[in-house]
């Protein structure tokens, strides 16, 4: 791709540009009167807001999806949803490879970024791979859920929701069509469902583990000791952060569930968090350290190159292990006997700075300009730039301004606070020659 006057777009740029049109795209049908249930077409604002979470796959909502929605409105969204998961720029690919046009350079070097490939080598047949493997995941999600929604629904309609559901839990989106029995209530009717809990929460982690993680089980099975060490990296982490949340929840909240049925309901709000943005319990009777808890958890979000948001666990693993390496005195952070660049330890920290200050500062500007509790607008803010969808109910109250700061939140969370400085900074040079070094106290 290339400006008018020749100089050409780096990946970075691409990535962000391709995501901003697909949502101002999206944006334009939902402004259309077939889209909404009373004809009237949505207003520019909840159209963009709306667009947005779906194409950024974040789920948080002004208007209940099943009942303000038509169905046109509710495919423009699933579609976006679809897009916004797979990455802009990994649909782009594959319609060039259904055409039989030849994928240059740049294209290649722009998909190595979109999906977070170590090398650009067999970059093409990664992305085919990624695509044939989504398409086989999404269908049999909905296979499994089929067996409740069409006995619920019937054919046709049970066959929507399943493939609805599915997609939405793979692309870790949260938007659902469960307004129907109750606004913006989520699957909370399926609460006991082992069917709906299971199928819902191994989608939601299979496309959190990301692309690459996917392509190292594929290659290496079970041989754990083969896989590469991002991919360990992020299954331990994955691991961690599922198990130790489930157990605070299953303790030390929801006790007036019975304790069979609040396996499912801690388990499924350990899973949630992590992107997908469903719930099947009421998160406003959590208390306030539970609440805390799932904002960590939305902000830390899924691993790179996958459906996931947030500022990935990779990023949180390279921080502890960088404090570790301070506190036992090591010159180097490193994973299962592999290094780390220390390079990659500045972006972590950079990463990580940025997310805290965007989502505290969001935070605290919506709870004074609502007139809300700060712990209340930290969960929405947490939940925008994390691309989760988990809410407390307040989103669809909010003002202008206040729906404008989500909206950033949520473009920032999904393209990614380093890709969207590199590609606004795309001009700048690197610097190459080094200033006189003197040492500063720090802690």
């Amino acid at each position: 791709m290339n400006f008018r006057n020749g100089k050409k777009l780096t990946s970075f740029q691409v990535i962000v540009y391709g995501f901003a049109l697909v949502i101002l795209t999206g944006s334009l049908f939902l402004m259309l009167p077939m889209a909404t249930r009373d004809g009237q077409g949505a207003s520019f604002l909840d159209a963009i807001f709306t667009s947005t979470s779906a194409v950024c796959v974040t789920g948080l909502v002004v208007h209940d999806t099943a009942t303000y929605w038509s169905a046109f409105g509710q495919t423009v969204i699933i579609l976006l949803i679809q897009i916004g998961g797979m990455g802009v720029v990994t649909v782009a690919a594959a319609v060039t490879m259904v055409s039989g046009r030849k994928i240059g350079l740049m294209q290649r070097s722009t998909m190595q970024e979109a999906i977070a490939a170590p090398k650009m080598g067999g970059i093409v047949r990664l992305t085919g791979f990624v695509l044939k493997a989504t398409l086989v995941i999404e269908l049999i999600g909905a296979a499994a859920m089929s067996q409740v929604f069409v006995k619920e629904y019937g054919l046709v309609k049970g066959i929507g929701y399943s493939l609805f559901h599915s997609i939405s839990a793979f692309c870790n989106a949260g938007f659902d069509l469960m307004g129907e029995k109750e606004a913006f209530s989520s699957l909370i009717s399926y609460q006991n469902n082992p069917v709906i809990n299971i199928t819902i929460m191994l989608l939601i982690i299979i496309g959190g583990i990301g692309f690459l993680t996917w392509d190292d089980i594929r290659t290496n099975r079970f041989h754990f000791h083969k896989y590469r060490m991002q991919s360990k990296v992020i299954l331990t982490m994955t691991s961690i952060l599922l198990l130790l949340p489930a157990l605070y929840f299953f303790f030390f909240e929801f006790a007036d569930i019975p304790a069979g049925e609040r396996v499912w309901v801690s388990l499924f709000q350990s899973v949630t968090p992590r992107t997908a943005g469903f719930n099947t319990a009421d998160l406003t009777l959590l208390s306030e350290v539970g609440q805390m808890i799932m904002i960590l958890l939305m902000l830390t979000g899924g691993a790179p190159g996958s459906t996931a948001g947030g500022m990935k666990v990779t990023t949180a693993a390279v921080l502890l292990k960088s404090a570790q390496a301070v506190f036992c005195r090591s010159q180097d952070t490193h994973f299962f006997r592999r290094r780390i660049p220390s390079e990659v330890v500045r972006h972590a920290a950079t990463v990580f700075l940025m997310y805290q200050m965007l989502f505290l500062a969001g935070g605290l500007v919506i709870s004074k300009l609502e007139g809300l509790p700060v712990i209340t607008c930290l969960f929405e803010t947490a939940s925008a730039i994390g691309t989760v969808g988990l809410s407390l109910g307040v989103t669809p109250g909010l003002g202008m301004i206040s729906r404008f700061i989500l909206i950033t939140l949520m473009f920032f969370g999904r393209v990614g606070g380093l890709t969207l400085v590199f590609a606004t900074l795309s001009g700048t040079h690197p610097q190459i020659s080094k200033l006189p070094e003197e040492k500063i106290t720090v802690g």
